[in-house]
């Protein structure tokens, strides 16, 4: 069946069965890989998307009812000022290992930035911790939170 879906602004049309989960629709049908795959059942936050600002689970939503809400990736989150300020904060933390969770590191990181410009200790142990890194990143993690809400917006970015 085909759905109309928003994904970082375009708009698509995809044919595939209403129970297709998104994660397969982004990586298997649009060929949007950013988006990870890892326990498939909403445990480790590496499929981690975001459905008009929060966060979900794209491993478990299933195509019909994304409807027409907006679905931002890995691949746009640069776009918005608090993906760029977590992204920059990423790369001046050094904060990957091995890389695999970290587009949906991000992605949770970037909701909260959005949502709380000032989280404190305890905002980010929250929002991040359905996020699981097997190399153990997470106290570079909370750095770079930190360091992404201490920076100042550029060039007309709020937030």
């Amino acid at each position: 069946m085909p759905y109309k879906i928003n994904v970082n602004g375009v708009s698509r049309t995809v044919d595939v069965d209403s129970d297709t989960p998104l994660l397969w629709v982004l990586r298997d049908v649009l060929g949007m890989t950013g988006t990870k795959f890892g326990c498939g059942a909403a445990l480790c936050g590496a499929c981690t998307v975001h459905q008009d600002g929060s966060a979900i689970r794209s491993c478990i939503t299933p195509i019909d009812s994304v409807g027409d809400t907006k679905i931002t990736t890995i691949e746009a989150i640069g776009k918005t000022p608090a993906g760029a300020k977590i992204q920059k904060a990423w790369l001046d933390l050094e904060v990957v290992q091995c890389g695999y969770c970290q587009s949906g590191q991000i992605m949770s990181a970037t909701a909260l930035l959005a949502s709380n410009p000032s989280p404190k200790d305890s905002d980010i142990d929250e929002a991040m911790s359905g996020n699981i890194c097997r190399c153990g990143t997470y106290v570079r993690i909370r750095e770079a939170i930190k360091h992404a809400a201490a920076t100042p917006a550029t060039n007309g970015q709020k937030g």
